[in-house]
């Protein structure tokens, strides 16, 4: 009886979360449309009553996850009573239905801080935030549809099994999934925010207000991408055993892609602030960045990526899909209906100047996002017009994406020493001089050092262009902050600076990126316990088979001594194979001694003579540590940017 209340009480709460979200949107669209503010602010107090139900709701699963309630058929498919407490409340978001608990709740959350954020101005003549309310609520209510309709995530079991399966064995196989999906799905719902305020700019005819709105919450639901992405990049490294970091997984693509359109839009959003320019591109750019997080919903959630053919199998891809076109067509409609009025005047005056280098980067970065956005979908097209299966792999994103990234590192270069509106070639060419030579000593460098890849050379002569260039602004930042602080005069925007950091880790990451892919080396070998074999000039030994039954799995250590090539102890490597009963086959966890400069990788991938042979996959790899430095160090630039000052107003000078 317990089992069957929770699971009543929780799908009476969605019930009650839907009708709010209805009546929030209607009380925000007639605010709006007959200017009386006291139904937008009741609409804000209805967002608050969203939020706590939501809360009780999510609140109520996870307490059914924690009783072990295998009543609720969510609970029975996602986790079971061997299940850790910890990998029990990752259990809340390790599966669809769940996870768009999770994601409403934080959709709620967001909703809130809009309403808190514009407590004081309603009825003070801001005309998009009652317009923004109203798109706010109609994304809630769809996705709460979504939970009340096809997901059903209180769904109640058949037969109430003694025991649950347990969450899938890979998302409990490392604590990283307690941070890397809450991360990715602030990111991605984050954009809902953005998207409402240049959809309401379009309906209140407010062209240029709504920027200064939301240039702070991209940045900060840009941070929270960034953070995302590395946190899955990292898992991939940590976890899958393969030694890699990024496969080009359509899972993958799909939340890249919103992340290279919010960087362009944050880029391109300077020129309108700046220069009144770039206006339709900016509306277009934030309708994109959301269409994109709903079609990578779309793809993960919708059973597409599975089989294209499962996609009618269930309501939920269907309503995504239907939702999407109504934000593409919707959307652009309105982009297109206003755009008589939206065109501006202003214009590049010199190729040799910042604002043309944030339009060639845009082309880069959308260029990047089309590439990627081909290659995941094209194979999801064949199988839907010819039932036949195909796969675009790494080949062919490396060889497409790779030209673009280095020219990206080119203007990211040098887009910081060019000067807004026109060029003053002298000063402009002794700005270049320093970053020109350090990128040329870097050439001669890889040469002597005898680098014969092309790409490798060109792109570690870029990163070391972007290191000096955008390192030599922040120092000359730094200075004259502190001559200005000294005199009682006001400092430099703080946003310019964390620019320059953004490109600083952008560097550091580009740099483990090409070392990486250049310099990897690998070996695939057997060992027979106590034997020992030699790679990279490491002498490695294989210990023996351990075995430890734990409540949920049993771990199979192959423990492996580590002699280093000046004849030091290097300590041991433990790769492991995990055997759940969910599985059908073993989970490997690999081992990592993590340096500076290499990592020692090793996986265990398969098991002779009851352990008395193993087999292993070897990795050196180069320069990963500065993926994460680099992604750390971009995510504390935006966060800086985020705190600093904001953009001046359109048309202000600078």
């Amino acid at each position: 009886m317990a089992a069957l209340t929770v699971g009543a009480w929780g799908t009476a709460g969605l019930g009650v979360a839907l009708v709010l979200a209805v009546l929030g949107l209607a009380l925000a669209v007639a605010g709006a449309r007959t200017a009386r503010p006291q139904l937008v602010g009741t609409a804000g107090q209805v967002a608050v009553g969203v939020l706590a139900v939501l809360v009780l709701v999510n609140g109520a699963m996870l307490a059914a996850l924690l009783r072990n309630d295998f009543a609720v058929r969510y609970v029975a498919e996602n986790s079971s009573r061997a299940t850790p407490v910890f990998y029990k409340v990752l259990a809340l978001w390790a599966a669809d239905d769940g996870s768009l608990l999770l994601w409403n709740l934080l959709l709620a959350g967001y909703l809130v801080v809009v309403v808190w954020r514009f407590r004081r101005t309603v009825g003070a003549g801001e005309a998009t935030y009652p317009y923004a309310l109203a798109v706010l609520f109609a994304v809630q209510a769809f996705y709460l549809l979504l939970v009340n309709g096809p997901a059903r995530p209180f769904g109640a079991t058949v037969a109430v099994p003694a025991d649950g399966r347990g969450p899938a064995p890979l998302l409990q196989n490392h604590p990283l999934m307690a941070v890397h999906p809450p991360f990715l799905y602030l990111g991605f719902i984050g954009f809902t925010v953005p998207f409402a305020f240049g959809v309401a700019a379009l309906m209140a005819d407010a062209p240029d207000d709504w920027l200064r709105l939301v240039r702070r919450w991209t940045l900060a639901v840009w941070c929270f991408l960034t953070v995302g992405l590395s946190l899955g990049a990292l898992w991939s490294y940590s976890v899958l055993g393969w030694g890699g970091y990024w496969a080009w997984d359509p899972v993958e693509n799909v939340a890249l892609l919103p992340w290279l359109v919010s960087t362009a839009f944050l880029h391109s959003v300077m020129l309108q602030q700046r220069r009144g320019m770039a206006r339709v591109w900016n509306l277009a750019l934030v309708i994109a960045a959301f269409a994109l997080t709903t079609f990578g919903t779309f793809l993960t959630r919708g059973s597409v990526l599975s089989s294209i053919h499962a996609f009618t199998e269930t309501a939920v891809g269907p309503a995504y899909l239907s939702f999407l076109g109504l934000v593409l067509v919707g959307g652009y409609g309105l982009l297109v209906w206003r755009l008589p009025a939206l065109r501006s005047p202003a214009a590049l005056d010199s190729l040799a100047s910042r604002e043309a280098a944030f339009v060639g980067n845009n082309v880069l970065l959308l260029s990047a996002a089309a590439i990627v956005l081909l290659g995941t979908v094209f194979p999801l097209a064949v199988e839907a017009v010819g039932g036949a299966q195909l796969t675009v792999g790494g080949p062919y994103f490396r060889a497409a994406v790779t030209p673009v990234f280095l020219l990206l590192l080119l203007l990211v270069g040098a887009a910081p020493l060019l000067p807004w509106r026109t060029a003053n070639r002298d000063r402009t060419l002794a700005r270049l001089r320093a970053p020109v030579v350090a990128a040329a000593a870097v050439t001669v460098a890889c040469a002597l050092a005898g680098l014969r890849d092309v790409t490798a050379v060109v792109g570690f002569a870029l990163v070391g262009f972007v290191l000096v260039g955008n390192g030599g602004q922040l120092l000359d930042a730094a200075l004259v902050a502190r001559r200005r602080r000294r005199g009682g005069r006001h400092r430099p925007p703080a946003g310019r600076r964390a620019g320059l950091v953004v490109h600083v880790g952008l560097a550091l990451l580009a740099a483990g990126i090409i070392a990486s892919s250049a310099f990897a080396q690998q070996a695939e070998v057997t060992l027979r316990a106590g034997h020992s074999t030699t790679f990279a000039g490491y002498r490695l030994r294989y210990v023996g088979l351990e075995t430890d039954r734990q409540a949920q799995r049993t771990v199979l250590t192959t423990p492996v001594s580590v002699t280093r090539p000046s004849g030091a102890s290097g300590g041991v490597l433990d790769p492991r194979l995990n055997l759940y009963p969910a599985a059908s086959e073993p989970i490997g966890s690999p081992s990592i001694q993590r340096g500076v400069v290499w990592d020692l990788y090793a996986s265990v991938i398969g098991l002779q003579d009851e352990g008395a042979s193993a087999t292993f996959r070897l990795y050196r790899n180069p320069g990963v540590s500065w993926l994460w430095l680099g992604a750390l160090v971009m995510a504390l630039g935006g966060a800086s940017a985020w705190w600093g000052r904001r953009l001046p107003r359109p048309g202000a000078r600078s």
